[in-house]
């Protein structure tokens, strides 16, 4: 008995399977990969606080990197024992 049962699902099983997973790849297949942030942007700034570490960031234009490495400064010199509010950007240019 339940060898014939088993025997009657396996065709409607392996169909099932077949069916799902064309409707994942299909449906992963026309999604937009959009590439990691900083990845193609020409520009990039440096800031330093005057103790601890700083930051470098990458950005389409000079004064976003410039606002995200002062962000990355704050947040990296604070971090390391340093003194966030002492962060000016140092270097800031265009590929």
């Amino acid at each position: 008995m339940i060898g014939t049962l088993q025997h009657r699902c396996s065709p409607w099983l392996a169909l099932t399977l077949a069916a799902l997973s064309v409707t994942l790849t299909a449906g992963c297949s026309s999604r937009k990969h959009y590439p990691p942030s900083g990845v193609g942007d020409s520009c990039y700034a440096k800031a330093l606080p005057t103790v601890g570490e700083g930051g470098l960031a990458w950005g389409s234009s000079l004064s976003i990197a410039r606002q995200k490495s002062l962000n990355n400064c704050i947040r990296y010199a604070g971090r390391s024992g340093g003194t966030p509010n002492t962060c000016q950007v140092v270097l800031a240019k265009c590929k």
